[in-house]
């Protein structure tokens, strides 16, 4: 994948003076072995200076660390800990931060070799909260060098999404259409998170694209759509349009992306789009998600950068979707009831007009887009994506701010079917466990709009730490049946 961060992390050691610092150091080099051993030697670097009562320490330590090139920081409690040096660290390290610590080693070593950083862990988080700095605690961040290295390892795609977000330009092409007041984005959120914003007429999108006609690109562009497509290529004729299209959004990031290393597109596709350009950009959106670059459909800002966030943190493609419908009855009672553990509240159809990338369809077909030729000249509605999306694990999530400013999020875990749609789109039948709960007590309830970005494959647990450590008010998600909702009516 382009346009996401790689992720080096800094791992430096702390030592409270009244403890050997050796405890910290050879506990810091056992856990780098382990990290090497069960996972590599690139994500991890390890830092000579051990932090013990000294700001002086400290500034030696964050300097060491910036030349290594580390864009994330592991601060590794060795045994109790400088309280004021270690969170002081964490306040000036420019980046995303954790925080772990070493588990005692044996019964027989309990005098000398007892480091309490079980102890230390506690007054950390106390000295990070009085600093209001944002840190990363496992759920129980207390480990052996094997198990710490695990914490580590998980902090990776977490850590390579916060540094992603602080170095984000999204760029939107055009107001929301008429009568779509779903999607709004308040922007303050967006500068919260450390990204940026440009906001664009279509009208400068159309300049662009009208200037790029004749692109001596254009060929090399359309020549690889088509072997994309293969046999699904039931649009030739609009290929070159959609090359030309393609550069346009590709030259307009390089020319656009400022002082961001990563950008994501929310973009204009109707009303007046197929009329003006000729064609719908679903197969284009679609081409550079599944590279890295998010391109959301009908201006959602917040869908590009919840696209974004899963496509760093899954390191793949990603989609956006509409939960759109109900799977009918028949269709439940024919391909699912018995066959798959759901109740039929259970499922529904995630849908979007053509977005979604080759790699992540079982087949796929160049069509028109079959709503929007409903009132208009069927060719300028060409350019969608069409093909039921591949079965397999999916975590459905989104973030957004509120109309209030209220930044809120939900991820849920779930499923594609291997059930055929019978409908058209790039489209799905879906399956998560008590959805029809979720769609009722977070999806309704804490108005979400109907877009909801899909990573393939279970990204549940650090798509959560993301949403937290950004400041998320609410996150929700699919509650099981044990556990009530508050909203929820306990007589229904």
């Amino acid at each position: 994948m382009i346009n996401i961060p790689e992720v080096k992390i800094g791992l430096v050691a702390v030592s409270r003076d009244c403890f050997p610092a050796s405890l910290a150091v050879n506990r810091r080099k056992a856990l780098v072995e382990a990290y090497k051993k069960n996972y590599n030697d690139k994500d991890v670097y390890e830092c000579p200076v051990c932090i013990i009562e000294s700001e002086t320490q400290t500034l030696e330590a964050l300097e060491d660390v910036k030349k290594a090139g580390c864009n994330a920081l592991c601060v590794y409690l060795g045994n109790f800990g400088p309280e004021i040096s270690e969170t002081l660290l964490a306040e000036k390290f420019d980046g995303p931060v954790m925080f772990c610590a070493a588990a005692e080693e044996s019964q027989g070593d309990l005098i000398d070799g007892r480091g309490d950083a079980y102890c230390g862990m506690l007054n950390a988080s106390y000295n990070l909260h009085l600093r209001n700095v944002k840190a990363y605690i496992p759920e129980y961040p207390v480990g052996t060098a094997d198990e710490c290295a695990k914490m580590i390892n998980e902090f990776v795609p977490i850590a390579r999404a916060l540094d992603g977000l602080a170095n984000l330009k999204v760029i939107s092409f055009g107001p929301r259409p008429m009568n779509f007041l779903a999607c709004n984005a308040p922007i303050q959120q967006i500068y919260n998170m450390g990204a940026e914003i440009e906001e664009n007429s279509e009208l400068d999108l159309f300049e662009s694209f009208n200037k790029h006609a004749g692109d001596p690109r254009i060929a090399e562009v359309k020549a690889d759509m088509e072997k994309d497509l293969g046999a699904g290529n039931k649009k030739p004729e609009i290929l070159e349009k959609l090359a030309q299209y393609e550069l346009t959004l590709l030259d307009w990031i390089e020319e656009h992306r400022g002082g961001k290393k990563y950008v994501c597109i929310a973009g204009k596709c109707w009303p007046a789009f197929q009329t003006q350009f000729g064609f719908v950009p679903c197969y284009v959106n679609s081409r550079l998600t599944g590279r890295g670059i998010p391109v959301s459909c009908e201006v959602d800002i917040y869908g590009a950068i919840s696209e974004f966030i899963g496509t760093c943190i899954s390191d793949d493609a990603v989609t956006l979707l509409d939960i759109n419908n109900s799977v009918p009855a028949d269709m439940y009672e024919q391909s699912i009831k018995g066959k798959f553990d759901y109740k039929h509240t259970d499922t529904f159809m995630g849908f979007h007009c053509g977005n979604t990338c080759t790699s992540k369809l079982s087949s796929c077909e160049m069509k028109f887009q079959r709503i929007m030729a409903r009132n208009l000249p069927e060719e300028v509605t060409q350019g969608t994506l069409e093909g039921d999306i591949i079965p397999g694990d999916i975590t459905f999530y989104r973030l957004q701010s509120t109309s209030d400013n209220h930044l809120k999020a939900y991820v849920a875990q779930g499923e594609v079917l291997p059930v055929a749609t019978q409908s058209f789109g790039g489209i799905g039948v879906f399956a998560i466990p008590e959805m029809g709960r979720f769609y009722r007590h977070i999806l309704i309830q804490h108005n979400f709009p109907h877009h909801g970005a899909v990573a393939f494959g279970h990204f549940g647990k650090a798509l959560y730490e993301v949403f937290k450590y950004v400041g998320a008010e609410v996150i929700g998600y699919n509650q099981p049946a044990s556990l009530p909702y508050p909203t929820e009516n306990p007589f229904a």
